[in-house]
């Protein structure tokens, strides 16, 4: 038995607005039965079509198949769509750098684009790590609006020319 990754939470101080920012970065939605509203203090949103096909799993325990496909709560399932994002509202400010964060590849375009793609959205530079080991080689370290990091990294097309 092992165990998958329902989705990935982010603490922040606005979920709504949190949320809607990372929905232009990722291109993700908000659940098709549970869309999200200001003033909500948790906000999922989920990749519309998953880019990669999820492993076949078992039904939870006491979970019937259907209500496991379900898009409307919070199953976990991947079936219907890819990976999850929730954004939860908590009182405590961010006060540190994240143990976690997003490691994010363009679907398209280079990572310089879409760099600058994400700044324009709000996004902070953080630390540029374009070149470290030689010539179209890095990262760079971005800041969503409340502070938590992420990464850009080079496109696969980038990556297949190195």
């Amino acid at each position: 038995m092992t165990s998958f990754v329902s989705h990935t939470s982010v603490d922040c101080a606005d979920a709504y607005a949190l949320s809607e920012w990372w929905k232009q970065v990722l291109g993700y939605i908000d659940l098709p039965d549970d869309p999200n509203s200001p003033g909500d203090p948790e906000c999922m949103i989920v990749e519309p079509m998953p880019s990669r096909k999820s492993p076949t799993r078992s039904p939870s325990p006491g979970v019937s198949p259907a209500s496991e496909q379900s898009t409307g709560g919070f199953s976990g399932s991947t079936a219907d769509h890819g990976h999850r994002v929730l954004f939860i509202e908590v009182p405590e400010p961010k006060t540190v750098k994240n143990r976690m964060h997003f490691d994010l590849r363009p679907g398209t375009g280079s990572r310089d684009d879409e760099v600058e793609r994400v700044l324009a959205l709000g996004a902070t530079l953080v630390a540029d790590h374009r070149g470290i080991t030689g010539p179209g080689t890095g990262w760079v370290v971005l800041a969503d609006p409340e502070g938590n990091e992420f990464c850009i990294l080079r496109s696969p097309a980038e990556l297949a020319t190195n």
